[in-house]
């Protein structure tokens, strides 16, 4: 597995990779939101770490370029501890998943894990609900129009689709979606339905995803 990481911040891009490398990935490290972009027209990567804050191009504004430019690959946002709107709008921008800083290198390394681990996974999936299709390998959901999902949305929209017309309780699905993930709770749950309904009704999909905070929530047909 190949990995791109970009921070800013030396010794911590330093220790990064080393820490990758040592668990077998290939790791390229570059220091800013620019250097990320050319690298990744170069290259092929299975997972990318982008760091919030670079100089030239900040992460955010890298990763809204990767998307746009139909780069797919799984990115791990790394994020101030206590900036909230810095994760949201790094989801928002397309982000898999993101870890706040300071970390531990056991957890980065097991969200990158998690992250590649999920891409093998799904590949080659092709999942239909309704008048909806998500391609989990591709990450795309498609009705009357298309958008792409973040892993974590995509994990959580096949394990609704799967169950469709039953709920399923925030504890089932944050077992099943986010295990051993201890930083999750049914906020990140409430949160990613939210990124779905919307999402879903942006493509036009004949079908509705219910439920309220703290409780269950359900994938049906219009």
């Amino acid at each position: 597995m190949k990995v791109l990481i970009a921070e800013d911040t030396t010794d911590l891009n330093r220790v990064v990779t080393v820490m990758l490398q040592k668990f077998g990935y290939e790791v390229d490290s570059v220091y800013d939101g620019e250097a990320a972009l050319e690298q990744l027209e170069l290259s092929g990567y299975d997972a990318v770490i982008l760091d919030i804050m670079m100089p030239k191009m900040d992460g955010i504004t890298a990763l809204k370029n990767m998307r746009s430019r139909g780069i797919n690959v799984p990115v791990l946002m790394l994020t101030a501890k206590s900036e909230v709107d810095d994760r949201v709008a790094g989801l928002d921008a397309g982000a898999d998943d993101y870890l706040p800083k300071p970390f531990a290198m056991k957890e980065l390394l097991a969200r990158v894990n998690a992250m590649t681990r999920r891409k093998t996974k799904y590949s080659g999936s092709l999942v239909t609900y309704a008048d909806f299709s998500l391609n989990t390998d591709t990450l795309e959901l498609a009705a009357e129009n298309s958008v792409r999902l973040s892993m974590k949305e995509c994990e959580l929209l096949h394990l609704l689709a799967l169950h469709g017309g039953k709920e399923l309780t925030t504890d089932y699905i944050l077992e099943h979606v986010w295990r051993g993930d201890d930083s999750a709770d049914e906020s990140t749950v409430y949160l990613y339905v939210k990124y779905l309904k919307r999402k879903l009704a942006g493509i036009g999909a004949a079908a509705q995803l219910t439920g309220e905070r703290s409780g269950a929530y359900m994938l049906r047909s219009k």
